[in-house]
């Protein structure tokens, strides 16, 4: 199961992530480790007070140095996902058994921060609304805050990753006032306890040690950044956050746990997060304190909610794919939805939450946390001498010191907690193991892969008369909510207002982003990438391209146009198409779709094949204009006429080039095309569709409200639901909203395949990967591979060894590929009809290194094969062995001439009666070797 499931995974995700978050949004998942600060400090400091200050100091020293190692080891694995723990399994790699066993434990104390978080938010909001006279559904509540962030996972990275960093920089940057503006009110405000306390007694080593773990939960834990490597765009400036991150730590680990120490000094307090926040920021805050704190702790709660399901996914991919977890965990769509990921995430997580013993729940996750911690520093040490390690004899010491301090303060929290988090890691082991065996199907990789290819799409036709509705709606149901908040909190007048105000807030926040995210976001994701694609395709195209508005004046051009005209593109734009081509008409509307047009630039003419389009559109006409150069299809006309016999040979090249330059010139018209007709659909489109996404939610939603109050409406209201079917149209429609997705995404694989295989931007010569090009083509004729009701399908069988990147012309060769195949395609369709049903038709494909560095790619078919006396005849321009009116007889040719001249390589056919045939193509790895 394992090699195969494997298998499957390495076939449809190939290479690494993609690499689709900005450092910023990096930046903001490294932050998230320094506001968990505010959960943290209460705790120690109820019980050491400003002694907790020795605690903090080494911790810090200890979680900088971390940072800086992480960073060190990031620039060595840059395409390893989930950070820090994945590192360690990198260096653990001779103990696989260990490696496994950290990132384990570094995974289920990340698990262990959601519903403590969902529940803190809970208490939160439920004190909040007391104040206000209204019951909070406590259980359902909890669950809808754990769920909230996996919703936001569900539907990719790039929206969690925006809003996590929308409330990080406000947060962070309170934060940050909080340390600077309390330690200067320390310092110089006459109401100042003073700056130092009177007396500052050490510790003890066994309540030091106890201390010292528990604090390391968040010092440790500013190397976040290093998780979300592998998905940067620019990994140098993610992994340089590192260094930030470490001296970051030093305002709020100690500057602001130093204000809390001093001026949260009442006992009362005890270990309340809320009251020794607002107690040590009063002073300097005055009456907005309560309204920053909520803030800070809502904050904490929902950011450290969203680092926990984008971080452990990743985790869980990463030893997928390094083998040490099942295959189902390095399924990861294109979006960075990692599935089963989340699945497990979300299981584990509700287990917690279902105990509901917080404090027992944030021993566990820290005793695992610090013996991941220390499988770092062990990995470290073990493999001191590669470059990639960073003070591995500090990093000895520190891990023995580790040693003592998980047992004298692990056991000091408890023994029974101690155990648990000692285990749990081999429970998730357990489970993972369980996984691999159990034959269901959610466990399989290919279920997941299947779940993603069958979602339909379906585009809502008029939705101008849908926004409005929904927008009136909107508008109302805001105002009666806001008048009713406004009504509650008038009548209670307190503080507690304005705070659950916040929470709200910032929750209802992470609800409307969750909602867009399974709505709207996704097809406007998916335009942005077929706009993108397509103005890609509309810069690369060979043939020129001009868009000229209702006058005929140019207002955009493509790059191939300074090849035809000898003017930058800049330069044709505000003039006149007539002044470039002055046998055309002045008026747009007199223009004809196809003609043929000579420009004349320096005493050189070109004779020019113009294709002109035109679209009407709301408020304005414009014309797409395609030229292609035909001088040499005209010149080799010409010479065919006059003396064919005595230029027949020229005249055969001429006819060769012109059919590839033909063949290259369709993908340009293609793309004029798409990019025409996607162009200002786009724009429309990429406008309105999140607001008509949304109304359609609150519509349906409105109709259910109707349906479940007024269950007995009119009998007209009830004829005309019953003749339109309201049941299946509330029930559809969001599947009509998913099937949008599906369809944007295989336009934007059909493109990108097409241009794989046209390879129109890799004009010169560069090292490849030449089975790319192979399967790029093949999944162009796939098409022509299957069954129809006429024959069975071809079999494509793919022998393909482990090659380096070979040094070629990647389109070009390509276009032997495809000239090879076809032609296989064609051998074995004349063979099944004309020589008694062929069966078993099939097509073996081989690639291999020899000896002499040279890529041999070995094309054969099972077909009836080529008679001996037509072999030498094989690459003759215009010969073929078709019938009259298939083939053209120049595929072969032009193959052979890519690769003996463009390559120097070599193209051989082998083929017997009975046997089928077999191209062999040559060509060197290096084509400099071929020079020397």
């Amino acid at each position: 199961m394992s090699n195969c499931d494997f298998a499957t995974v390495s076939s449809y995700f190939k290479g690494n992530l993609t690499r689709s978050l900005s450092s910023l949004e990096t930046w903001g998942f490294g932050l998230t480790g320094h506001i968990l600060w505010i959960t943290v400090i209460p705790a120690i400091h109820a019980a050491l007070g400003s002694q907790a200050i020795f605690v903090w100091i080494p911790a810090v020293l200890c979680g900088m140095l971390l940072n800086y190692q992480m960073q060190h080891l990031g620039f060595h694995f840059q395409n390893v996902a989930g950070g820090t723990p994945n590192y360690a399994s990198k260096l653990l790699k001779r103990y696989p058994g260990l490696a496994r066993y950290g990132a384990l434990g570094y995974y289920f104390s990340w698990v262990s921060a959601l519903p403590v978080n969902a529940i803190v938010l809970t208490d939160l909001i439920e004190v909040n609304l007391a104040s206000l006279g209204i019951n909070c559904p406590r259980l359902i509540l909890e669950i809808a805050l754990m769920l909230l962030p996996f919703v936001l996972a569900f539907s990719g990275t790039r929206a969690l990753s925006i809003l996590h960093l929308f409330f990080v920089i406000p947060a962070f940057g309170l934060l940050l006032i909080f340390s600077a503006q309390g330690l200067g009110w320390l310092a110089f405000s006459s109401a100042s306890p003073g700056f130092f306390p009177e007396d500052l007694s050490l510790i003890s080593f066994g309540d030091w040690a106890k201390w010292f773990l528990y604090v390391t939960y968040a010092t440790y834990a500013c190397e976040t950044a290093a998780s979300f490597v592998a998905d940067s765009r620019h990994p140098s400036k993610t992994l340089f956050s590192l260094k930030v991150a470490a001296w970051l730590m030093l305002p709020i680990y100690l500057g602001a746990s130093w204000v809390v120490m001093r001026l949260a000094t009442d006992a009362n307090l005890k270990d309340s997060t809320f009251l020794n926040l607002l107690a040590a920021a009063k002073p300097f805050w005055g009456n907005a304190a309560a309204l920053m704190i909520a803030f800070l702790i809502t904050a904490s709660c929902l950011l450290a909610c969203a680092t926990v399901v984008s971080n452990c996914p990743r985790i869980l991919y990463q030893l997928s794919h390094d083998k040490y977890l099942s295959p189902v965990f390095g399924v990861v769509s294109r979006w960075g939805v990692f599935g089963p990921g989340l699945a497990l995430t979300l299981v584990l997580s509700l287990g917690w939450l279902i105990w509901g013993n917080v404090a027992a729940i944030v021993v566990i996750g820290n005793i695992g946390w610090f013996i991941s911690i220390m499988a770092v520093h062990l990995g470290i040490w073990l493999q001191r001498d590669k470059p990639e390690v960073l003070f591995p004899r500090i990093t000895l010491v520190i891990l023995l010191v580790e040693v003592v301090i998980l047992f004298v303060g692990g056991l000091a929290w408890g023994w029974r907690e101690f155990l648990l988090g000692l285990f749990l890691p081999i429970g998730i082991m357990a489970i993972d193991t369980t996984i691999s065996r159990m034959a269901f199907p959610p466990f399989r990789p290919h279920w997941w892969i299947e779940r993603k290819r069958s979602r339909p799409l379906v585009i809502n036709q008029d939705s101008v008369m849908l926004q409005v509705s929904i927008l009136i709606f909107l508008l109302c149901g805001a105002v009666a909510v806001g008048w009713l908040f406004g009504f509650q909190l008038n009548h209670t007048r307190n503080r507690e207002g304005e705070n659950l105000f916040v929470v709200l807030l910032m929750t209802i926040a992470f609800v409307g982003v969750a909602i867009a995210c399974w709505t709207s976001l996704p097809q406007v994701v998916a335009i942005a990438e077929a706009r993108e694609a397509a103005e890609h395709l509309f810069i690369i195209a060979q043939d020129a391209i001009l868009v000229t508005d209702e006058q005929g004046i140019i207002h955009q051009a493509n790059p191939a146009t300074e090849l035809l005209f000898n003017i930058h593109p800049s330069d044709l734009l505000g003039k006149h198409l007539n002044k470039l081509l002055p046998e055309l008409a002045k008026n747009p509307q007199q223009w004809a779709k196809r003609s043929e047009q000579t420009f004349t630039h320096n005493a050189n003419s070109k004779v020019l094949e113009v294709a002109i389009s035109d679209r009407p559109h709301q408020h304005f006409q414009e014309y797409v204009v395609i030229l292609h150069d035909i001088t040499k299809r005209k010149q080799a006309e010409e010479i065919l006429r006059n003396s064919e016999a005595q230029l027949k040979a020229e005249a055969q090249q001429l006819a060769s080039q012109l059919v590839q330059s033909e063949k290259m010139s369709s993908l340009g018209q293609l793309v004029a095309g798409v990019a025409h007709e996607i162009n200002n659909p786009v724009n429309f489109i990429s406008g309105n569709i999140i607001p008509a996404d949304e109304y359609i939610q609150d519509l349906l939603k409105l109709i259910e409200l109707y349906q479940q109050h007024y269950p007995q409406p009119i009998p007209e209201i009830q004829t005309h639901a019953k003749q339109i079917d309201i049941d299946f149209i509330i029930s559809d429609l969001p599947r009509l909203l998913n099937s949008m997705k599906v369809g944007a995404d295989r336009i934007t694989e059909i493109v990108l395949s097409l241009r794989n295989f046209s390879r129109l931007d890799e004009s010169e010569m560069k090292a490849v990967n030449i089975h790319e090009g192979i399967e790029s083509t093949l999944m162009i004729l796939a098409h022509r591979l299957k069954a129809n009701d006429k024959r069975p399908g071809i079999k494509v069988i793919k022998e393909y060894e482990n090659l380096p990147c070979v040094e070629c012309y990647p389109g070009q060769l390509n276009q032997v590929f495809m000239n090879i195949l076809a032609n296989a395609i064609d051998a074995l369709e004349d063979a099944f009809f004309t020589q008694n049903q062929l069966k078993n038709m099939q097509i073996n494909v081989k690639t291999l290194l020899t000896i002499n560095q040279h890529v041999l790619i070995k094309i054969s078919d099972n077909g009836w094969g080529i008679p001996e006396d037509l072999h030498q005849r094989l690459f003759e321009p215009f010969f073929t062995t078709k019938p009259i009116g298939k083939g053209t007889g120049l595929g072969l040719s032009i193959s052979y001439k890519i690769v003996a001249e463009k390559h120097h390589g070599k193209l051989h056919c082998k083929s017997a009666i009975g046997k089928g045939t077999e191209f062999t193509i040559e060509i060197p790895l290096h084509q400099n070797q071929t020079h020397n």
